[in-house]
């Protein structure tokens, strides 16, 4: 096991190092001079130029990211533009929390209802009951994300009054952005438990099982279910790396102060430094998900040798 992160951790380090590069890059071809921001509109051009001296921004562009990146690997991703305070605050004071909260929350509904779903369509495969709700399953799949949010807002806030519309903290406020997030990926869960299951089930120790007089129970948790994890377990992963990272439509139409909107807010106001130390950390975060969730493998299925 030892030897399995270790590994990982070294295949992360050209893969991390990519993503910095093209976000930096990628930030320099954005319109807008930071040194015009900082220094102001009226500012004169002689305190431009000094500004763009202050902050490197005259030297080549590789001499650039080389202090980027070796100032990132000691803590520092510089200092926020917009409110000249470090980035490394902006981010981690009060929004990654947030963000992860907002992940974790969205990926328990959909591991819930997603598994519960797969499962009912397999024990009751071929029945009007499973073709039911593997539609539902395909109407969450097709829901714009954006478009559920307004609806939410517009039923559970606006007509009924239940929840409020903004903010995070307190369980009425995480109901919708939770939903809003979740309901799309339960239906993907759903969707792949069932195929996994069905799939287990045409495996001979399915129907040996069955042979020996094992009850319908212990067939689909103990043997179907726990076999058909694998790729089940791969899409939670994958979602929950997306959502710490991509959660930005939610926490932008519920105006939740996490990772996701201060990226918005930083390319609205040109903060590179703010928007690459984001990137970059939510990158690190996905490489981290991934490698865990290639971890809970061997948990699952003591047969999946990691070294």
């Amino acid at each position: 096991m030892g030897t399995f992160i270790v590994r990982r951790l070294l295949q992360a380090i050209p893969v991390v190092l990519g993503v910095s590069f093209a976000v930096f890059m990628m930030m320099h071809l954005l319109p807008g001079d930071p040194a015009i921001i900082m220094a102001g509109e009226a500012a004169q051009p002689a305190q431009i130029e000094q500004m763009r001296v202050n902050l490197g921004l005259n030297d080549p562009i590789l001499t650039q990211y080389w202090r980027y990146i070796t100032n990132a690997i000691r803590g520092d991703l510089g200092t926020s533009i917009r409110t000249d305070m470090p980035v490394r605050n902006e981010i981690f004071d009060v929004r990654f929390a947030t963000t992860v909260q907002l992940a974790l929350v969205a990926t328990a509904f959909s591991m819930f209802f997603g598994l519960i779903i797969g499962i009912v369509s397999v024990v009751w495969r071929r029945s009007f009951l499973d073709i039911l709700l593997m539609l539902i399953a395909l109407l969450g799949l097709s829901v714009p994300n954006f478009w559920l949010g307004v609806i939410l807002i517009n039923f559970f806030s606006l007509q009924m009054g239940w929840l409020p519309i903004t903010g995070w903290g307190t369980p009425a406020q995480m109901v919708m952005p939770a939903l809003m997030l979740g309901i799309g990926g339960s239906a993907v869960i759903a969707r792949m438990t069932r195929a996994s299951m069905l799939e287990v089930f045409n495996q001979d120790y399915i129907r040996t099982a069955y042979a020996k007089g094992a009850s319908e129970r212990i067939v689909i948790f103990r043997h179907a279910l726990r076999n058909a994890m694998i790729p089940v377990i791969t899409v939670v992963g994958l979602q929950f790396g997306f959502l710490l990272s991509g959660a930005v439509i939610s926490e932008t139409i519920f105006a939740i102060n996490g990772l996701g909107r201060l990226m918005i807010q930083s390319l609205m106001n040109r903060d590179f430094p703010t928007a690459q130390g984001a990137i970059l950390v939510c990158s690190l975060l996905f490489v981290l998900v991934n490698m865990c969730v290639d971890i809970t493998y061997r948990f699952v299925n003591k047969r999946i040798d990691l070294n």
